[in-house]
């Protein structure tokens, strides 16, 4: 856990995947690999508890790939910044995942609310009364 309350993710347990940016950038990013993915598996971790590991799971479900979550930066030129980058994405989404869900707080409509709402309906099934009888 860092100082911000951010989990930190142990370096064997990330694997890397690195390949060459899109974009402009001329001739040095047409021959250096600096765009970075981070892949991370949450059932495996060793970092989280059993009921960690379902949460985070059941979180990410859309975003897991073959059971790994993948990061991707490429916004820096040098691949040491994206790498920083892209485990600082990550760990801030394992974090945000953790968090728990807010409790909804059941609430019902106010008198007044329920009121208009009548009062329109009796407006308007007048109107379509009063075309009937014509």
């Amino acid at each position: 856990m860092t100082p911000d309350g951010r989990i930190r993710l142990p370096e064997s347990e990330l694997s890397w995947r690195f390949s060459r940016s899109s974009g402009p950038g001329g001739q040095h990013v047409n021959t250096t690999e600096t765009r970075v993915e981070v892949l991370w598996s949450p059932t495996d971790s060793t970092v989280l508890t059993p009921d960690q590991r379902d949460r985070v799971a059941a979180r990410l479900r859309g975003r897991l790939v073959d059971g790994k979550v993948s990061v991707v930066s490429s916004t820096h030129r040098s691949q040491l910044r994206n790498r920083e980058d892209a485990v600082l994405r990550l760990e801030q989404l394992v974090t945000e995942a953790l968090r728990p869900a807010k409790r909804r707080r059941p609430t019902r409509p106010t008198r007044g609310s329920v009121e208009r709402r009548l009062d329109a309906k009796k407006r308007r099934s007048q109107v379509k009364r009063d075309r009937r009888d014509w």
